[in-house]
């Protein structure tokens, strides 16, 4: 029997992306859940949930792109049915990305702020480059760019590339210090700190470049983003993944193999 997968929000952009990667990747849509008066377009006719629990029941694991507002309880569901979770949603609070790791302690959850392979192994490598290059030497700043539509800043994988320049620094992005809205007479760059300058505009979908800069010498590094698909492509990739996995929190790197 064919894995079955359910997706939160199927008639958003994304959703509809999953539910194509769904069926190439030759597992079962299961169905999913729409915000009221959302309606599908085109393609095979879609079943369509009453809620997260009913949409949970359905399925064997459940995709969720949604909104941060959703993810607390989209992962309480998950717990309730014993059903693994892919969470892509960026922009969680404290207390909602709480409530995802208390999830994990009863299903296998895969939480990341990008399901690009090729975002995964940049993190990878800025975390290297952290631990070369010395924070009193090379200041790390990130530069970041989305379409105009995107309400959180700066973005997930913009944060997750900051967490991977502290961790190679042997810190967090808290204690490090983040230094982003910068306006008016700021002041002086604070040493070891982290910087995000966050663009927003047209239709771009995703650009993050992680820089360090030194007196003598400038390193950047780029990823750029041409089609969501490539993440509705990793997210699926996720899904297959988690099925059989014992009750944890993973991520992409975890699922490609570099954990």
């Amino acid at each position: 029997m064919s894995l079955r997968i359910g997706i939160a929000g199927i008639a958003g952009r994304m959703g509809r992306l999953l539910a194509e990667e769904v069926a190439a990747a030759g597992a079962a849509l299961a169905g999913g859940t729409m915000r009221p008066g959302s309606v599908t377009r085109g393609g095979a006719p879609v079943r369509v949930l009453a809620d997260a629990p009913a949409l949970f029941a359905a399925s064997d694991v459940v995709i969720d792109f949604t909104h941060a507002s959703a993810a607390a309880a989209h992962a309480a569901a998950a717990a309730q049915a014993g059903k693994p979770l892919v969470l892509g949603t960026s922009g969680l609070s404290a207390e909602e990305e709480a409530a995802v790791v208390a999830a994990a302690e009863r299903v296998p959850v895969v939480y990341a702020a990008n399901f690009s392979p090729g975002v995964t192994l940049a993190l990878a490598i800025a975390e290297r480059m952290a631990a070369a290059l010395p924070p009193e030497t090379y200041d790390a700043e990130i530069l970041e760019m989305h379409h105009r539509q995107k309400v959180d800043a700066p973005s997930g994988t913009a944060i997750a590339l900051g967490r991977a320049v502290a961790r190679g620094r042997k810190t967090t992005l808290e204690a490090a210090g983040m230094e982003s809205g910068r306006d008016g007479h700021y002041g002086a760059r604070r040493t070891g700190t982290i910087g995000f300058a966050a663009l927003r505009g047209g239709q771009v979908v995703g650009e993050h470049t992680l820089i360090f800069a030194a007196g003598s010498e400038q390193i950047a590094l780029t990823h750029r983003s041409f089609d969501r698909r490539v993440y509705a492509t990793g997210a699926v990739r996720a899904a297959l993944w988690v099925q059989g996995r014992v009750p944890g929190l993973y991520d992409m790197k975890h699922v490609v193999g570099m954990a």
